[in-house]
């Protein structure tokens, strides 16, 4: 018998190469479009700048972390699940509890990303406008959820 037991926890710092492995498998299907040279400069950045600075939970499956969210103050920096789990669910499990803690979020998500942008568009989240994000020089979409 499998434990498939789904649990919330806070970030450690002892999950960053995890969290950093998950990262890159759902970045290369996600942004298929960014620059090898962008994607090794955001790695960087993550272990560097954006994991110590954001608020991040991670979600466990059985006690393995499978994904996470990185939350500054309302807006979800970001939120990444291993590919393998894509499809059932733990990524509105993630953004439920990101809701449950901060109330309505905020976004930005690459246009061109075919997972995310979707996926925040059937959460509820509204297009609010596009930008050109000049580290990548791809265009970034604003969204929001309705009051926040």
């Amino acid at each position: 018998m499998t434990d498939n037991t789904i649990s919330i926890r806070p970030y450690h710092a002892d999950d960053t190469e995890t969290v950093i492995a998950v990262w890159q498998k759902a970045n290369a299907l996600a942004h298929p479009f960014l620059t090898r040279e962008f994607v090794a400069e955001v790695r960087q950045a993550m272990r560097d700048i954006y994991l110590p600075n954001a608020e991040t939970y991670v979600l466990e499956e059985a006690g393995t972390v499978i994904g996470f969210i990185a939350l500054l103050g309302n807006e979800i920096g970001g939120l990444f699940l291993d590919p393998s789990r894509h499809g059932r669910g733990y990524g509105k499990t993630l953004v439920d509890h990101a809701v449950g803690l901060k109330g309505p979020l905020k976004v930005e998500v690459f246009r061109d990303n075919a997972i995310g942008r979707p996926f925040y568009e059937r959460y509820g989240f509204e297009f609010i406008k596009d930008e050109i994000h000049e580290p990548s020089g791809q265009v970034n979409r604003k969204m929001s959820m309705p009051g926040a």
